[in-house]
This record gives C-alpha cells, sequence and structure tokens, in this order.
C-alpha cells in the first residue's frame, strides 16, 4: 500500500563552486559561517543561534552534524514550540572544483502552509547559494 502523500514538501537546489572540496567543506561546516552566507542566522552559539523569520526573531536550538570524509553538512533546528526543522548538504568533488547541494526540507509549519512556506524558501535558498559562491570564490 502506497501511503505518500502528493505534498511536495522539499527541495533540492545546487551550485557549482570554483575551489577544491575539502575548502568548501571546511567553511561550510563551521555553524560560525552559517550568517556570512544564509539571510536566516545570526548569534550562533555552540547549540543554539537566532533565527529571523517573517514573524520576527527567535532563538532556536541548532545541531550541526558533519562528516568530513562523506563531506556532509547537516543541521537539526529545534524550534521553542519543540517542532524540528531540518536541512541537508553536500560537498562534492566535480575535480579540482565543487559542487554544492542543498536538501530543503519544508519548515515545520501546518500542511495548508507548507506549499507558501517551501515556495518562499527555494528562491532565498537560491540567493543564500549565489552568495556563498561569490564569498568562497572571491576570498
Amino acid at each position: 500500500m502506497n501511503t505518500e502523500t502528493n505534498t511536495n514538501n522539499f527541495d533540492v537546489q545546487s551550485i557549482g563552486i570554483d575551489l577544491k572540496p575539502n575548502l568548501v567543506y571546511d567553511f561550510i561546516s563551521k555553524p560560525e559561517n552559517l550568517p556570512l552566507w544564509t539571510n536566516a542566522f545570526s548569534n550562533i552559539k555552540e547549540n543554539s543561534a537566532v533565527m529571523e523569520t517573517p514573524m520576527g526573531k527567535i532563538e532556536i536550538g541548532l545541531e550541526t552534524i558533519t562528516s568530513k570524509n562523506f563531506r556532509t553538512v547537516d543541521w537539526i533546528m529545534t524550534m521553542p514550540d519543540g517542532s524540528i526543522g531540518k536541512a541537508f548538504s553536500r560537498v562534492s568533488e566535480n575535480g579540482e572544483h565543487s559542487i554544492y547541494s542543498f536538501v530543503l526540507l519544508a519548515p515545520p509549519v501546518p500542511l495548508e502552509q507548507i506549499e507558501g512556506a517551501l515556495s518562499a524558501q527555494k528562491l532565498v535558498l537560491a540567493e543564500e547559494l549565489k552568495k556563498l559562491k561569490n564569498l568562497l570564490e572571491n576570498n
């Protein structure tokens, strides 16, 4: 029996970065670098961050899970109400260059809001990936 829903609750984006994969991974894997290339995060601490949302700023739990061997960086975000948001990313080798791919899951909002919330986040992510590419290639 197929129990999948027709709701598209994720988006996958990638960008080529003209830098060696280990250098890209080293930058992305440090949570303190998030404010340099994302719009949502500031005031990063060991296990928390301030996240800017359309509703204002909130403090969230932020767990960064990394694997240097696989060059993966995943984030688990715990919202004040206890709901969980997740994002998964990987730096892949493309010769001497990198491909950074990012799996964006819909934020923890009611089902009827997922499409609108995810649509807005897709646009933000595309801009953030361009900002990351520019930052890494020009430093």
